[in-house]
């Protein structure tokens, strides 16, 4: 099987993007939802504000958790 330029897209991930995808390989955040349950006045859910927060600790920068979108 062979593929021609245009069928291939690459894309730079970087560290922050693989580690994103492997919480999601383990429903890390599904399991946190589950665990913490939820809350009427909650906005994000638990799950999200933990993956938020290993990928913002991993990144070893002080950018603001609302940077990570594209992570999500």
């Amino acid at each position: 099987m062979s593929f021609s330029e245009s069928q291939i897209k690459l894309q730079d991930i970087e560290h922050l993007g693989i580690v994103a995808g492997i919480i999601d390989e383990m429903s890390l955040v599904d399991l946190f939802n589950l665990l913490i349950g939820n809350h009427s006045q909650e906005i994000i859910r638990a799950g999200q504000v933990v993956k938020a927060m290993i990928l913002n600790g991993l990144g070893f920068i002080c950018a603001p958790l609302y940077l990570f979108e594209k992570f999500f």
